[in-house]
């Protein structure tokens, strides 16, 4: 097991990266879970839709992506293999009609009963790696980290509803401006309704202009 403090400075390198530690401990995590379930028993996920199923019966699958963190196409297909399996069961939402609220079966009563022990030995065994005075502060974090997961959708909803908001006052002012632009006679002057702006002379006609002698313009 890498420790912090000085190993990880000597170490350096992934020993430093949060990524890579998490990413090793959930193998960890995993396969003393996969030990504990048996070749036969509920993978992780599915135990964890079932949890969240039993804890509030009757959940869209929206609802259960937010409640085990599981993404949507993901837990789609898991709760179609589920549901083929007989461990859960979906009717219409009566609170939605267009969604699908889903609830255990029997059969998913069942497992998550006979899983429920097991995934209690498998906690039970990861935690035993931790020093005692450690475990309730290493339980904090992983709470932590969990909250900032869930805050992630809503943040991102609420950076593109503002990126939408700030495209629509862009176009806005692009158009205004346009507008603005069309009511010029192109010299930065408006023209009135009805007013015809006439032509100037420039500079460079008055210097091609020819010069007639006084003498000459008499006798012509």
């Amino acid at each position: 097991m890498i420790k912090s403090g000085k190993q990880a400075k000597i170490k350096g390198g992934l020993a430093e990266s949060p990524s890579h530690l998490m990413h090793r401990a959930l193998q960890l995590a995993l396969d003393i879970y996969a030990e504990e379930a048996g070749p036969d028993g509920l993978t992780q996920r599915q135990f964890a839709v079932l949890e969240a199923v039993a804890a509030r019966s009757g959940l869209t699958q929206t609802d259960l992506v937010k409640a085990t963190g599981i993404d949507r196409s993901t837990l789609a297909d898991l709760v179609a293999r589920m549901t083929t399996k007989g461990l859960l069961e979906r009717e219409r939402s009566t609170l939605d009609a267009r969604a699908k609220a889903v609830r255990l079966s029997p059969e998913g009563e069942a497992a998550l009963l006979a899983a429920r022990p097991r995934v209690e030995v498998a906690d039970k065994r990861i935690m035993a790696l931790l020093p005692k005075s450690k475990r309730d502060s290493f339980l904090d974090l992983l709470c932590s980290l969990s909250d900032a997961a869930d805050a992630v959708p809503e943040q991102a909803r609420a950076e593109i509803k503002a990126a939408k908001k700030a495209a629509k006052e862009a176009k806005k002012a692009e158009k205004a401006a346009r507008k603005g632009d069309g009511k010029s006679d192109g010299r930065g002057k408006k023209k009135k309704k009805g007013e015809v702006i006439a032509d100037q002379p420039q500079a460079d006609d008055a210097a091609d202009a020819v010069v007639v002698p006084l003498k000459d313009a008499a006798e012509g």
